[in-house]
């Protein structure tokens, strides 16, 4: 299943309270076809089947779809400020 860092739930709470003030939205992982390898975020409401995750307060902030997340299995998600700007990195887990 995918990994969320500390940092980005922060980051993924922050953006939710400020696109929306519904308790029913989260931001849903998605997949681009036309681009492998690649993932979109987007507002959505959660469907049957999909896996949450949760910030610590109990707010839904991912959802997946039960047939993207197995794929995303050791996927990191964090979110990184740098010299050029801060965004979310999906990177992948290594297992020492």
């Amino acid at each position: 299943m995918l990994t969320v860092t500390t940092t980005a739930k922060d980051k993924l709470k922050e953006t939710l309270q400020k696109q929306t003030t519904d308790p029913e939205v989260a931001i849903r992982v998605t997949s681009l076809h036309a681009r492998e390898n690649r993932l979109e975020l987007t507002l959505d409401k959660q469907k049957k089947g999909d896996q949450v995750i949760a910030s610590e307060e109990g707010l839904k902030l991912l959802l997946i779809c039960s047939k993207l997340a197995n794929g995303l299995a050791d996927i990191v998600l964090d979110y990184k400020e740098t010299f050029y700007g801060a965004d979310f990195i999906i990177s992948k887990h290594t297992h020492a």
